[in-house]
């Protein structure tokens, strides 16, 4: 009669639990997981801080203000990767399980080539807004890699552009001698066959000169700058490499009028302590900065007016925090456009969310409805095309502040093109892949 009672004790219990197991089960279902990559730590936290306060407070705003995304709540979790490719792939590890969860934005070029080889088994997505790997724009080639919006092969292509248009043409650059001052990491690397290519076509001589990690050191580095007197340097730095390549360049009188730094060595912690130093450097810029845009103005009012903000008010608006917001939106978008083909109002898969990328067609019509009028460029992808768009502004640091001086410049896909279907072939290739069917690409 014991084990009787016993076994009818544990058959109560089981029962009673069980509405809850099932509304847990729901609770956890109606929620789509963000994981949010990030590094608020190390010599790239000042760069990085900003770029993950913006992705979340964007999900934030969705929440407060539409209820999510057609009433699908959205949900995140930080984890920190101090910008080191196994912290994030352990990242990756801890969080591809979690229910919901939607794709990867790994802020950082070597954590995507790690995960590059991941995703395609997992069946989860990467967004690698302006970094990653440039190849990965062959979407029939690398179904699960998203390089929205530009790549390192487009950013070189357009900087190469906007010189040979200041010379007076591109046969100018011919006997010219551009130096490449780069980060010694896969992101410093990426941009070199571009520019080997561009040198190649116009005749200019091609220096390059790598920084050790994280960059704090680079008197070597300028002297051969100042040796050499390179009519142009162009900057593919990050974090406190930034600041501390325009601090050498004035102490060894480069002109920083000379200087073009990547999209990624165009913000306001990039100059800010350098002032008047770094009076006339160039860089590329993705987006506009700035509180006025409607995004801005909403995230003001429903986050940090709510005191939800995730860093400091008056870094709302600011470079990379903007690039954030537009990271996050896109995700978010993905899964507005996955819900119209799968259900609205439902929860979706990572996978469901991929076909969701591939078909984003944010025209301007859109980005206006959005909030982001001014912000970036229309962008519309597709099996072939997995970036977007593919065009930058020029801005000049005034002392002060960043004011764009082109307008924007698009890579010229007859250069690009080739070399991205060349480098996808090479890569399926070493990793014995074929491309995808037609029927693939419907899926």
């Amino acid at each position: 009669m014991k084990i009787r009672s016993l076994i009818l004790a544990v058959a109560a219990l089981t029962a009673a639990a069980s509405p809850l197991l099932t509304s847990n089960a729901y609770a956890q279902a109606k929620e789509q997981f963000f994981p949010l990559l990030s590094y608020r730590t190390g010599p790239y936290a000042p760069n990085g801080i900003p770029w993950a306060n913006g992705k979340q407070d964007y999900i934030k705003m969705i929440n407060a203000r539409d209820g999510g995304v057609n009433g699908v709540k959205l949900t995140f979790e930080e984890c920190e990767t101090g910008y080191a490719t196994d912290r994030g792939v352990e990242c990756y590890e801890r969080l591809k399980g979690r229910a919901g969860v939607t794709l990867f934005d790994p802020q950082s070029t070597g954590i995507t080539f790690a995960l590059t080889e991941k995703v395609p088994n997992d069946k989860i997505p990467l967004i690698t807004l302006g970094y990653g790997l440039s190849i990965s724009q062959d979407g029939q080639a690398f179904k699960w890699n998203f390089p929205l919006m530009g790549s390192y092969w487009t950013a070189a292509d357009i900087l190469i552009q906007h010189i040979g248009k200041k010379e007076g043409g591109l046969e100018k650059l011919k006997g010219k001698k551009i130096t490449l001052v780069y980060h010694d990491s896969p992101f410093g690397k990426e941009p070199i066959p571009l520019l080997q290519e561009r040198a190649k076509m116009h005749g200019f001589e091609l220096q390059m000169l790598p920084v050790t990690a994280p960059g704090v050191e680079q008197k070597s580095t300028w002297l051969q700058v100042r040796q050499s007197k390179p009519d142009y340097v162009l900057l593919w730095g990050w974090g406190v490499m930034n600041s501390t390549a325009l601090k050498e360049a004035q102490a060894t009188g480069y002109p920083r009028e000379k200087m073009y730094g990547v999209w990624w060595a165009g913000a306001e912690p990039d100059v800010k302590d350098v002032g008047e130093g770094a009076k006339g450097y160039h860089a590329l810029n993705l987006n506009t900065s700035g509180q006025q845009p409607k995004v801005i103005q909403d995230i003001l009012k429903y986050v940090h007016g709510a005191s939800q903000g995730t860093g400091p008010k008056d870094e709302v608006g600011s470079v990379l925090y903007t690039r954030g917001v537009i990271i996050q939106m896109l995700g978010t978008e993905a899964v507005r456009r996955a819900q119209e083909r799968f259900g609205k109002g439902k929860v979706m898969t990572a996978e469901q969310v991929r076909w969701g990328l591939e078909n984003l067609a944010l025209d301007q019509k859109k980005l206006d409805a959005l909030g982001f009028a001014g912000v970036m460029r229309p962008l519309s992808t597709s099996c072939a095309d997995h970036m977007g768009s593919t065009t930058a502004r020029v801005q000049t640091w005034t002392g002060s502040k960043w004011e764009f001086v082109s307008d924007f410049i698009a890579a010229d896909e007859q250069i690009l093109k080739p070399m991205v279907k060349a480098g996808a072939d090479k890569y399926l290739a070493d990793k014995k892949m074929t491309r995808r069917t037609a029927a693939d690409c419907q899926s």
